[in-house]
């Protein structure tokens, strides 16, 4: 009877993972049936219209891109919160150029359409946030004006002002949404350190000689006051060289390409689209 009881006690953590691993499965399932589903429907003229009239890389997308590109902000647009604050109204208009130019960085990646927050909260314009430093025993609080942020585990942050700025051009190298969007790509892989994941396993050890050298590279004309076609905001961190180079690749892949050739193929890689197909 005994060792009847010590079977069942040690079989109990067997069932509950079973269980656990069960229905995790079941819910993958479903939820890929719901996005295959989201994905096959049509989108309003309205989109298109907007996205064209508005949304400046949507028009040198091919057409086969385009449509995936709009399949993707359905799932997009189902799966995430946007939520004005600062008394910012949320139209139609507002979630679909967030979508659009959030999932141009998916369109091809295979993924989970930025897994591990639901949340993207729109201010009308460039809003102030604090933030805190610790000096020794010092706790230093200060303020800074900001176009977007992405905490880790927790929402995206846009300024509104600047999202519809970097859908309209496409040729300054600066998109906020893009920039922030990367950083939750970088998130996926455990730590935002400017490594998201790459299609490949034989791709890391290229990424990681790579972009350490560019990396290096760019922080050494950001101290000698050398600009480069990198925005200088990239030496700061390798999470922010990601999201900086992500801006740059998508919107000045010529430059891009032919400054750092090595740089822009790793990114071509990581996105799993070539960006100069487009201009022709």
């Amino acid at each position: 009877m005994r060792q009847t009881m010590i079977y069942c006690l040690l079989s109990l953590p067997l069932i509950g993972m079973f269980l656990w691993y069960y229905f995790e499965a079941r819910s993958k399932v479903a939820r890929g049936v719901r996005r295959e589903k989201l994905r096959s429907q049509g989108i309003p003229v309205e989109w298109q219209t907007l996205l064209s009239k508005e949304f400046a890389l949507y028009n040198k997308l091919p057409q086969n891109l385009q449509l995936s590109l709009t399949s993707h902000m359905q799932v997009f647009l189902d799966e995430k919160d946007i939520v004005g604050r600062n008394g910012f109204a949320v139209d139609d208009r507002v979630k679909i150029l967030i979508a659009a130019q959030a999932c141009l960085l998916i369109i091809n990646r295979p993924g989970d359409y930025y897994p591990g927050f639901r949340t993207i909260l729109v201010y009308p314009e460039t809003y102030v946030a604090n933030s805190t430093r610790t000096e020794g025993m010092l706790h230093i609080t200060s303020t800074s004006a900001r176009a977007g942020e992405s905490w880790r585990r927790g929402p995206v942050i846009l300024a509104w002002d600047h999202v519809i700025q970097g859908a309209r051009d496409s040729r300054d190298g600066h998109n906020v949404v893009m920039h922030e969007f990367a950083h939750k790509l970088d998130e996926e892989n455990a730590a935002m350190d400017g490594l998201p994941l790459l299609p490949t396993l034989e791709q890391y050890k290229q990424w990681s000689e790579v972009l350490s050298a560019e990396f290096t590279v760019q922080q050494q004309k950001f101290a000698d006051g050398i600009e480069d076609i990198i925005d200088s905001y990239g030496a700061t961190s390798p999470a922010e060289f990601f999201a900086v180079v992500t801006e740059t690749f998508f919107e000045k892949p010529q430059q891009l390409h032919r400054l750092h050739p090595a740089l822009y193929e790793q990114f071509k890689q990581c996105y799993m689209l070539d960006p100069l197909n487009w201009l022709s």
